[in-house]
């Protein structure tokens, strides 16, 4: 799988760099044959943005962001909201439809 750490008005050390992809593996490791992942950190003011945008063949690509004041905890939130995605998906179909209502 094909990892793109993009940064935006930020520099992230090299740790911050390991840790982002080592979740996106984690990630990636949860789906079936996923192809790249995108990470973006942004800054804006005193705010920091991470999204992560993760692709697999023949599905939407699953996208989770977070803003925080540290790029490590919105790393973590961003990654926590893809991989809900990714139980979400895992889950059969017919537990994700609502239940029919009786007229």
């Amino acid at each position: 799988m094909d990892i793109i750490v993009q940064t935006h008005q930020v520099e992230i050390s090299g740790l911050l760099r390991a840790r982002a992809e080592r979740l996106v593996r984690r990630l990636g490791a949860m789906l079936h044959r996923p192809v790249d992942a995108v990470v973006r950190f942004e800054q804006d003011g005193d705010a920091r943005k991470v999204e992560i945008v993760l692709h697999a063949p023949r599905r939407r690509a699953l996208v989770g962001a977070a803003r925080h004041k540290s790029a490590g905890l919105a790393l973590a939130e961003a990654a926590r909201r893809i991989e809900a995605q990714i139980i979400h998906l895992k889950r059969p179909a017919s537990s994700r439809r609502p239940p029919a209502s009786r007229a």
